[in-house]
């Protein structure tokens, strides 16, 4: 967001998280659908998230193209509620943090210098001043 000091040039956070959502459940109905031979020929997620105060909320419709009865449409409304994004997310997820102690200048160096022989072969071989 640029009123935040962003470029606007990609995705924000949260764009991502309900892209996971979507993707894992577009893939798992798309998989249940095919494995139970249903005529589904299409599906669409949508996706919107909100705050407001403490309070977050994803809304999720589907749409679903094909000749599905009712009973199908609820079963993949059913199982949409089940994917494994969607149960991480109700369930939520500890999250740990640590700090990586700090490289000495010359273990930087050394580091560094390993990532470039690594990067390229003894024949062709840049020539690096310091």
């Amino acid at each position: 967001m640029p009123k935040l000091g962003g470029a606007d040039a990609g995705p924000a956070p949260y764009e991502y998280l309900l892209a996971s959502l979507g993707a894992c459940t577009a893939i798992t109905l798309r998989m249940y659908a095919e494995r139970k031979e249903w005529p589904l020929e299409a599906l669409e997620v949508s996706l919107h998230y909100e705050r407001k105060g403490d309070v977050q909320h994803i809304e999720r419709t589907l749409h679903f193209t094909g000749a599905l009865d009712e009973g199908q449409r609820t079963r993949l409304a059913d199982i949409a509620e089940r994917t494994p994004v969607t149960l991480t997310l109700k369930g939520g997820l500890a999250i740990t943090t640590a700090l990586e102690p700090p490289l000495a200048a010359a273990a930087l160096e050394a580091k560094l210098d390993e990532a470039l022989e690594e990067t390229f072969s003894a024949s062709d071989a840049p020539s690096i001043t310091r």
